[in-house]
């Protein structure tokens, strides 16, 4: 950690002429953010601001200082892009002269709630509104901390500084760049907040396992008996939706960790997507965003400061930036008993999964490396297509190792811990989509219900016939036909095509592994005779 005397940022060579702004009091940063023109109040009081060209990440553009230190741990290629040292030492010190004439905002947090694995952030940003981010999205120390307030890990967020990719060795002019020795993350030429939330998860993933903590991108809650569940997902799926549950408290909404005694919560807040929000379905998210809450990217209705949510014509990815304690039935510690039950939600717009499958250690291990939903492709001349996508542990962009580090510390902690894993299909049934139907929200929410009530336990089980997942038989407030997929299709033959073209797809991605895979975990596949 770096000893700093007073407030200034001397000691890292920013000697700013212009105003410092430490640990920015809320109202003060929503001010100074309307102040600037960047944002406005909504009818609730949330700042609602817009991130300018970048309204979504940038995986492109992100890199991984190499060094001794990153050199052989690293999992390098599109995910994990390499970068020299000089040139990160030479585009930081750009920075720094660009960030010393400007009015900058510093904001003191911690990442993990768990104080054994607590991560001490300084932030500098650019922008008021970027610190009201930062302080929404991390856990705030207490006014005494932040006296003694020592750094792990700096942040450089500077929307307004552009590199030069001919001079500064970058793809484009935007950019964010991770230093695991120097502990340091430049983030440039992009606005969008969730550059620095994503980075700060990124070095988590570096750092915990090597104390055998599993990072994990799930949300979660627990039950008034302890009993907590983790909802893995890529967007869409329903994760934040899934886990906002009025019966249990929310531990969080993303980003967690799994040590031998408990799961924890590595952020403060929540950033969840609102696109399409409404009060009637997702009440817990919609009353949070209130004042102090903090709107990217979503538009009015015209006349008024009523935020639209239908209205996506700015991105499809309009988020919610707000501190956990904004939802009314949260898990205040942020830390949580090792769960009994773990859901991997897949939107399978093929209508091949089953709504609700249980699965072996073998299967968890195989899924959670595939970490697979589908999306829907754009509609041309009403024809549509589904297409896979699978990304490693449901967090592939975030994995700075090798995603078999994850697979197998999965695999340790299921053997040993009695934890029942279950396969939650999201999306459709009866057809693929554009032929099907998407599965209601009030089923899925029944079968979760049922599997945490512990009925689901009691019923008789069905063996999938593609992918040897285990089937129940009923569950109290689902529709028996539709728990079986093979039973929802009018034509059997047509679904037998499309389960056996998901099968290809999973194993060719599958293929990337097979190195590195485990027999346990090669077992967990779909039955390969079926496939052909």
């Amino acid at each position: 950690m770096k000893k700093i005397v007073g407030n200034s940022l001397d000691y890292i060579g920013l000697h700013t002429n212009s105003q410092l702004n430490w640990n920015t009091p809320v109202p003060e940063l929503i001010c100074r953010t309307m102040d600037a023109k960047q944002g406005f109040l909504t009818d609730t009081g949330a700042l609602a601001c817009d991130t300018g060209r970048f309204t979504g990440r940038s995986p492109k553009d992100k890199f991984i200082v190499m060094d001794d230190l990153t050199e052989d741990s690293i999992w390098w290629g599109d995910v994990n892009q390499p970068f020299k040292a000089s040139a990160f030492e030479r585009l930081h010190q750009k920075m720094i002269l660009y960030l010393s004439s400007k009015e900058i905002y510093v904001q003191d947090v911690y990442a993990c709630a768990a104080i054994s694995y607590r991560l001490n952030i300084r932030a500098v940003t650019e922008y008021a509104w970027q610190a009201l981010f930062v302080h929404n999205l991390f856990i705030m120390p207490e006014p005494k901390e932040l006296a003694e307030f020592k750094e792990d890990w700096l942040i450089l967020s500077a929307p307004g500084f552009f590199a030069d990719p001919a001079t500064d060795e970058t793809r484009s002019a935007n950019f964010t760049i991770i230093n695991f020795s120097r502990k340091i993350i430049l983030i440039g030429g992009t606005a969008y907040a969730g550059e620095i939330k994503k980075s700060v998860f990124t070095v988590l993933n570096f750092l915990l396992p090597r104390r055998q903590v599993l990072p994990m991108h799930c949300s979660a809650n627990t039950s008034a008996q302890g009993d907590t569940a983790l909802f893995f997902g890529l967007s869409g799926t329903g994760k934040t939706t899934l886990s906002a549950d009025p019966s249990r408290k929310l531990v969080g909404d993303d980003e967690h960790g799994w040590d031998d005694t408990q799961i924890f919560n590595m952020e403060g807040g929540c950033y969840a997507k609102c696109a399409n929000l409404s009060q009637e379905k997702e009440p817990q998210i919609f009353n949070a965003i209130q004042y102090g809450a903090l709107l990217e990217n979503t538009c009015f209705h015209p006349g008024t400061r009523r935020v639209n949510y239908e209205d996506i014509s700015e991105t499809e990815n309009t988020r919610a930036a707000y501190p956990l304690d904004f939802m009314d039935n949260i898990q205040a510690s942020a830390v949580a008993t090792i769960p009994r039950n773990i859901f991997f939600l897949s939107a399978d717009a093929f209508g091949v999964l089953p709504p609700i499958a249980k699965l072996t250690q073998e299967q968890a291990m195989y899924h959670f490396l595939s970490g697979y939903t589908a999306k829907i492709a754009g509609t041309e001349m009403g024809v549509t297509e589904p297409r896979t996508t699978f990304s490693a542990c449901f967090g592939k962009p975030f994995l700075p190792l090798h995603p078999m580090h994850y697979a197998l510390l999965l695999g340790e902690k299921l053997r040993n811990n009695p934890i029942q894993v279950w396969l939650i299909n999201t999306g459709w049934t009866g057809g693929s989509y554009g032929t099907g139907t998407r599965i209601p929200l009030e089923y899925t929410r029944a079968m979760i219900t049922t599997t945490l009530n512990g009925n689901l336990q009691r019923v008789s089980f069905t063996r999938d016939t593609f992918f040897g997942l285990q089937i129940p038989d009923s569950c109290r407030g689902v529709p028996s036909a539709i728990l079986n997929p093979q039973n929802t299709w009018k034509d059997p033959d047509q679904y037998r095509i499309t389960a056996r073209k998901l099968i290809q797809q999973f194993m060719q991605n599958f293929s990337q592994y097979m190195d590195l895979a485990t027999p346990e975990i090669c077992n967990g596949g779909p039955i390969v005779e079926k496939s052909i």
